[in-house]
């Protein structure tokens, strides 16, 4: 059946909205981009002194993403990602700002790490190629930051995000426009000592194929390929032969660079320094032009979490392996995390589906900690999984993992993302099947039951089994005790028959 994606890439220079229909045929599944959207809303440029975010590029970003919104009105938010990259990682006033584009498109916006855009480019280029078993060079010169991937047909194999852009570039060097060779070597020079960083695993890696993406490759590639300074492609040759034309007019003249667009012009000078610092400093002969970028990435992946191939669960299962996790005492949790969770009675819906995803994975890696210490191991998990670099999951998602990793046991946390009484419930299913959990052996049966009543939670076990159990017993008053403080109240009821879990 055909379905309709849309991803939203809010960028440090460019906002851009895709939406791709899938396709199925035999098996697998296809993107085709049906429509796409840019807007040139200059985020990066509006960063002040202080790296907030000015209210003129406020109120550009909230026009775009308005007209964005009539476009994808009507689409499930299961159908819609939308990711906002450097400029929203640097911004200190990120946060306020949020939930006013937020309200303008209609849809959640993540802010996504360096880590997870490099991801996502890799993944939307990678796509749009032919099959190739070489490893493949990309480079995608942002705005605000330049990512550097070496890959193998669909599995990155090197990710790097560096703090260098098209945009931030030339403000910094170039911020009248005017052209000359100090500057130009300026700018050259700080970017290959970005670069430097990365180029000795890069160089080690190889690659056989080079490829750029984003805006600045394809305008690069236009002039260059126009002019006639390479014949195909990018080449440090014709890189060259444009600076050296740059700093001889001592400007971008459009007239005299066919191919370039008005828009890419204003950002050529500093996008060409990171371009051909990256060619000086990892060698590079040849890059080819590179589709899809995030945009597609996001759609991929977007893809992947609608097929049940979440990169999500691969991450998760990739932690438990890097971690040493017991797998045994990991699936033990979860089954029975998931049996109280049931048991909310929670209504249908995206909520739901989403708090069912946290609870399973925090149960999967709450003891993530103990590889550092056992001691306050729950506080080692929620900075962990608070600020890791996680594959599929954006800095929103870890938020989440993080407050419930926290709150799996002892002190229940102040605050928590989107705080609300269905994810203290969902929280609450997870304590109790940590607890239950304790003795590290299998339950064939699920001893207790819970009903839930607005904020009274009633627990229902036999008589028999409580008083077996005393350690148990008295951390279940301790729960009483924590959960009253947020506002609960734990009634346990103590009944003639046991209650069971299914097999």
């Amino acid at each position: 059946m055909d379905t309709l994606l849309a991803a939203v890439d809010l960028g440090s220079n460019s906002f851009r909205l895709s939406i791709g229909r899938v396709v199925q045929l035999d098996g697998v599944a296809q993107i085709y981009a049906i429509d796409r959207l840019k807007e040139h809303v200059r985020m990066a440029a509006g960063l002040q002194a202080d790296n907030s975010l000015d209210q003129d590029s406020i109120d550009r970003a909230i026009a775009s993403l308005k007209r964005f919104a009539e476009r994808i009105e009507g689409f499930h938010p299961n159908r819609v990602r939308a990711v906002a990259t450097n400029t929203f990682r640097t911004a200190t006033n990120a946060q306020e700002v949020l939930p006013l584009l937020e309200e303008a498109l209609g849809f959640p916006i993540e802010i996504i790490s360096g880590q997870e855009e490099a991801r996502l480019i890799f993944t939307g280029i990678s796509h749009e190629l032919p099959p190739s078993p070489y490893r493949r060079l990309m480079i995608d010169i942002g705005g605000g930051s330049t990512e550097v991937i070496i890959g193998q047909e669909f599995r990155p194999l090197l990710m790097s995000s560096l703090p260098m852009g098209c945009v931030s570039y030339t403000r910094r060097f170039f911020p009248d426009g005017k052209i000359n060779e100090e500057r130009m070597q300026q700018a050259i020079l700080a970017a290959r000592r970005e670069i430097e960083t990365i180029a000795r695993p890069y160089k080690k890696t190889g690659w056989q194929e080079g490829y750029g993406s984003s805006g600045t490759a394809k305008g690069l590639i236009a002039v260059l390929e126009e002019t006639g300074m390479s014949p195909k492609g990018i080449t440090r040759t014709g890189l060259e032969r444009l600076k050296a034309k740059l700093v001889r007019d001592g400007h971008v003249d459009m007239d005299t660079l066919p191919g370039l667009k008005e828009d890419r012009a204003v950002v050529l000078a500093g996008g060409l320094a990171i371009m051909l610092a990256a060619f000086l400093e990892l060698k590079i002969k040849v890059m080819q032009p590179g589709n899809g970028a995030l945009r597609m990435g996001v759609l991929y992946d977007l893809l992947g979490r609608d097929s049940k191939h979440d990169k999500r669960d691969e991450t998760v299962k990739q932690f438990m392996r890097r971690y040493h996790i017991d797998t045994r005492q990991a699936e033990r949790v979860g089954r029975v995390a998931k049996a109280l969770f049931e048991q909310l009675g929670l209504p249908a819906g995206s909520e739901k589906d989403e708090l069912a995803r946290i609870v399973g994975w925090v149960a999967k890696l709450h003891e993530v900690g103990i590889s550092i210490a056992h001691a306050n191991y729950d506080k080692h998990t929620a900075y962990i999984l608070g600020n890791a670099d996680m594959p599929g999951f954006s800095t929103h998602d870890q938020a989440q993992l993080s407050a419930f990793a926290l709150g799996h046991q002892g002190k229940l946390p102040k605050r928590m993302p989107e705080d609300s009484r269905n994810r203290r419930l969902a929280l609450f299913c997870l304590r109790l099947a940590v607890l239950l959990c304790r003795r590290r052996e299998d339950l064939p049966e699920l001893p207790l039951s819970i009903k839930v009543h607005a904020k009274r939670i009633t627990i229902r076990a036999s008589e028999e089994w409580v008083e077996s159990r005393p350690l148990t017993a008295y951390s279940l008053q301790g729960e009483q005790e924590e959960w009253k403080k947020a506002g609960f109240t734990i009634h346990l009821e103590k009944v003639p028959a046991a209650y069971s879990m299914p097999k």
